[in-house]
């Protein structure tokens, strides 16, 4: 039977009303209601950086290879995002603005519009795998502000196109009739002659930011708190709340004027001027973990920098970008570190180890991608800063934890959900990860689990691991984790792309896959830092036997005229001794009779102790034989002596 599509609900009404007593139904549609569009508009996203992160998203699926991003930092008053994309034509925009929250990305008439590859509808016509699905990341500008401008061109196109948008605020509030009508804005558009004909491209030109987005960028609210410190201090001391180490300036809310000029400077940032893009955003990168070298243990964003350069990092994670000094996957990394590949085995799962000693990149020996694409260039700008992954692998610095080398756990898995239809199922399954282990992570925002889709993520590193329940803490906090995904779990990406349904079947797949690697992890740290205690341990137990030893060889010595004699051996015997001394001159004692009945030590610590108070026992007995001190009393007495210097060396300091 037909669907039937009504004018409105009183029509639907209608023929519900009219199906009475018929055999047939009636068949139609959901439909969507504006005030849901006026939702969307408005902001479902978090913080200003969604929006920045979004429009990324976009360029990045428009095949652009670079954008820039100008923000009029630190005031605010006006956002720039251009790209060298694509750019859209007519037809695509005209889509766009009619379709909010219906993207052509991923479909057949993506792929007429030139939108999409034509060969694969998931991938951009420069073949990148498409981050955007369904279509409303352009309208995250909301979040910034309600008025914006498009200006697009494609190549060779003659004209460009200019568009004003307008978006309403949704309110819940009914109109002044008393009714509630829903518009999610208006738009201009124009077509105006371009003089450069081959250059393409978007720009989106954000002016009217709200002043509450404006606030936060400004981050206002840090800066009351710090102003309101410092006005209640008491002459002489320091005000209870410190400014952000690094920041971008403070602004007077009334006015705009910047304040707290020092060293010719408003700002304070970990780069100079004359610095590259690059180059300051390794300064920024580097800057978190010299807090390490300068007391500060657990270094933390949100209180070395400012809201700006917080959203910077987020947006260096977010997007797909190179990594600040190298990807994981490319580092050769020889015996500076142990390598393990992931078992996916559910149960009594165990971590293997990898040879990396032929120094191939680690990449090689499981045959990991990640999903990059070397060649295809992206670069983003913010202002004076060329971003990159902020997540160091090398050159971390030296603790006192007993491993002093990281421990890295490689993963891959494919899961077909063979006997699940892929309406339930969610289809493939296909990811990679890594589990890096290292003594400490700065900054302690890194320590979690991401999850990049495609390259992107909007998720940042959950400190949970996806809920994992076992108290694992301190370790926990050793560990960050990566999870690229080449298939799937996107359809489990709630609508801001900044969490997941935990229902999802290909969500709770991968939470299960984690916890058992965690617990893999968990089992061979232990291991490798048990067996590098005890090697340590048993190297400090021996330097502590020979200088022990050394003081009874050096007294034998002194009062023994023969240079090649040596102390005469003293044994303790768990057999009954007989004799004092055997023909080969060695004191033979009763240990139970001596140290007493003693179980063996579990502990490798409590084990070295007793190894060295028997030592200590033994090397007394030959200063008292060096003297002839042992030998001019019984070996009864002998023993009693022995026990009593033993309980004397045993007695607990506390």
């Amino acid at each position: 039977m037909p669907i039937e599509v009504f004018e409105n609900w009183a029509d639907l009404a209608k023929a519900i009303h009219d199906s009475q007593g018929k055999k047939d139904p009636v068949f139609t549609k959901l439909q969507t209601d504006e005030r849901v569009i006026a939702r969307i508009t408005d902001g479902i996203y978090r913080q200003p950086a969604s929006a920045l992160r979004e429009l990324i998203s976009n360029s990045y699926d428009a095949d652009a290879g670079r954008v820039v991003i100008k923000t009029d930092a630190p005031r605010f008053d006006r956002i720039v995002v251009e790209d060298n994309g694509l750019g859209m034509s007519p037809e695509v925009l005209a889509h766009l603005l009619y379709h909010i929250g219906g993207s052509i990305k991923r479909t057949a008439e993506g792929q007429g519009l030139r939108v999409t590859s034509s060969a694969d509808p998931s991938r951009s016509l420069g073949g990148r795998k498409l981050i955007g699905k369904i279509g409303i990341g352009l309208f995250s500008v909301a979040q910034l502000t309600h008025s914006f401008q498009i200006v697009t061109k494609e190549k060779r196109d003659r004209f460009r196109t200019v568009a004003t948008v307008t978006l309403k605020q949704y309110s819940d509030e009914p109109d002044e009739d008393g009714t509630q009508k829903f518009e999610s804005g208006k738009v201009n558009i124009w077509r105006e002659k371009a003089v450069d004909i081959d250059s393409q491209g978007t720009t989106i030109v954000l002016t009217n930011i709200r002043p509450e987005a404006k606030s936060t960028l400004r981050s206002q609210e840090i800066w009351a708190a710090v102003e309101k410190a410092e006005e209640t201090a008491v002459a002489g001391e320091l005000p209870s709340i410190d400014p952000p180490k690094f920041h971008i300036g403070r602004v007077d809310p009334a006015s705009g004027e910047l304040l707290k000029k020092s060293g010719g400077r408003f700002d304070t940032v970990p780069w100079e001027r004359s610095d590259s893009p690059e180059g300051s955003f390794r300064k920024l990168v580097q800057c978190v973990w010299d807090e390490l070298e300068s007391s500060n243990p657990n270094p933390k964003l949100d209180g070395l920098f400012d809201y700006y350069l917080r959203m910077v990092w987020q947006l260096s994670l977010a997007v797909p970008l190179p990594y600040v000094e190298g990807h994981l996957f490319d580092l050769k990394v020889g015996n500076s570190a142990q390598v393990f590949s992931i078992s996916n085995t559910p149960k009594k799962s165990i971590a293997t180890p990898i040879d990396t000693a032929d120094d191939h990149p680690l990449r090689t020996y499981l045959n990991l991608s990640d999903g990059t694409q070397p060649a295809d260039r992206f670069d983003v700008f913010v202002d004076d800063l060329k971003l990159l992954r902020p997540i160091k692998f090398t050159g971390l610095p030296t603790t006192t934890h007993a491993l002093k080398h990281p421990l890295i756990f490689l993963g891959r898995c494919r899961e077909e959900f063979g006997d699940l239809p892929k309406a339930l199922s969610g289809g493939v399954l296909d990811f990679e990860a890594y589990l890096f282990w290292t003594p400490k992570v700065a900054p302690t925002e890194h320590q979690g689990s991401l999850v990049r889709i495609h390259g992107s993520s909007g998720t940042l590193f959950d400190p949970s691991f996806m809920r994992y329940q076992v108290s694992e803490q301190t370790r926990l906090r050793q560990i960050t984790c990566e999870i690229f995904v080449h298939e799937g779990l996107d359809s489990a990406l709630n609508i801001d792309r900044e969490s997941f349904n935990a229902a999802h079947p290909h969500a709770v797949y991968i939470t299960r896959w984690l916890h058992n690697a965690l617990r893999q992890l968990a089992t061979v740290q232990k291991r490798v830092a048990g067996e590098i205690r005890d090697q340590s341990r048993n190297k400090s137990t021996e330097l502590v036997l020979s200088g022990i030893q050394e003081v009874a060889n050096r007294l034998w010595l002194e009062e023994n005229e023969d240079p090649a004699s040596s102390p005469p051996p003293v044994v303790l015997s768990d057999a009954k001794a007989k004799t004092s001394r055997s023909a080969s001159d060695t004191y033979v004692f009763s240990r139970s009779a001596v140290v007493g009945a003693q179980d063996e030590p579990k502990r490798a610590k409590a084990r070295s102790r007793k190894v060295i108070l028997e030592e200590k026992l033994t090397s007394i007995a030959q200063v008292l034989a060096s003297f002839g001190l042992l030998d001019s009393i019984p070996k009864r007495k002998q023993e009693r002596l022995l026990r009593a210097i033993y309980e004397i060396l045993d007695a607990p300091e506390e």
